[in-house]
């Protein structure tokens, strides 16, 4: 593994809305380079996405669906709303997700703890199979080479780019008081239809990247991301839930597939009732995969808390939460507070 030095960082904006943006600095597997790789602008229409495939149920289906750069499908929602609902009908009311672990356990700390090479945060290209992709990182500003942080990936929508995802992390990072690290990927084609396994090989190389040359702690590694990217969370917890210790999906459904299996990974998602785009009966279906695979009860002895449904009788450290809320096709009101608590929990 190459370890020439992270590229210096663009600048992250941490408000509420995204933005597309271009960021200085590239990578390549053996080579760091200063050419910024470019990123197509967001779709400006409404959000539209393919038929789900016949069968949700294999890792990489045939017809998954595949967002082209010409006709691209989905334009992701820009607000990340972090303030309380003032009508009470526009998200879960705050209040404890999930029970959480009776105990979170010592940190794992990664091959690249201790390392001395020079990093820092910016957009890099890494080589998958001979294929080029690429992901903006975003380490804490204060990071020490010694401590071992939580790793958080974030995928964008359909439509979307790493960048735009970059330019707040679903408003994470003002949360998360420099404890993670965080991960934008750049879909191809700007989704993940994660055709013959390639998006999952790209994280899977991205995993071993960072945990050579960055300080993770290796029993917490989590995933959000809506939409698209919500559906790449949903791919990750069917087919490497051996790796990540929670999801956090926000409107998604297996159209990136699921691969075959039963180990268990704490969930907590979000999908609105109205969603005419990913329709709701979807996301409830790779609901009730997880929480089945989580040795949870069924959905029916689910307890409300907190206006979500928290279901019962779970594996230790892997509960499975779902919160239904008044809208359409868009991340859910207060999402990142809510998704911050329960990655922050373990």
């Amino acid at each position: 593994m190459d370890k020439t030095p992270f590229m210096k960082p663009c600048a992250i904006w941490l408000g509420l809305a995204f933005a597309a943006a271009g960021c200085s600095g590239g990578s390549s597997d053996a080579v760091m380079t200063s050419t910024p790789a470019a990123s197509p602008a967001a779709p400006g229409r409404a959000p539209e996405m393919p038929e789900p495939p016949a069968t949700s149920n294999e890792e990489t289906p045939a017809n998954a669906p595949a967002p082209s750069s010409g006709d691209s499908t989905e334009a992701p929602p820009m607000i990340v709303d972090l303030s309380p609902s003032s009508s009470g009908t526009g998200g879960p009311a705050a209040g404890p997700m999930v029970e959480p672990p009776s105990a979170a356990g010592a940190p794992a700390p990664s091959a690249g703890c201790g390392s001395t090479a020079a990093i820092a945060s910016g957009r890099f290209s890494i080589d998958v199979a001979g294929n080029p992709r690429e992901y903006i990182v975003a380490l804490p500003d204060n990071y020490d080479a010694t401590h071992p942080y939580r790793l958080v990936f974030t995928w964008h929508p359909g439509g979307g780019t790493a960048q735009q995802t970059a330019n707040n992390y679903y408003g994470l990072p003002q949360l998360a008081d420099d404890s993670a690290i965080f991960v934008s990927p750049e879909g191809i084609n700007n989704g993940w239809a994660n055709t013959g396994g390639r998006d999952i090989a790209f994280l899977d190389a991205m995993l071993d990247r960072f945990q050579s040359e960055l300080c993770i702690d290796q029993t917490r590694i989590f995933s959000t991301g809506f939409s698209y990217g919500g559906m790449m969370s949903l791919a990750i917890a069917c087919g490497r839930a051996e790796v990540f210790r929670a999801i956090a999906p926000m409107s998604g459904a297996f159209y990136s597939g699921c691969a075959d299996g039963d180990a268990p990974i704490a969930m907590l998602g979000f999908h609105g009732t109205t969603d005419t785009v990913v329709p709701i009966e979807d996301g409830v279906s790779a609901r009730d995969v997880i929480a089945e695979r989580n040795g949870c009860q069924p959905a029916a002895m689910a307890v409300e808390s907190g206006g979500c449904l928290s279901f019962q009788g779970c594996s230790e450290g892997h509960s499975a939460t779902w919160c239904e809320f008044n809208g359409g096709h868009m991340p859910a009101p207060q999402s990142a507070p809510r998704i911050w608590g329960f990655f922050s929990q373990f």
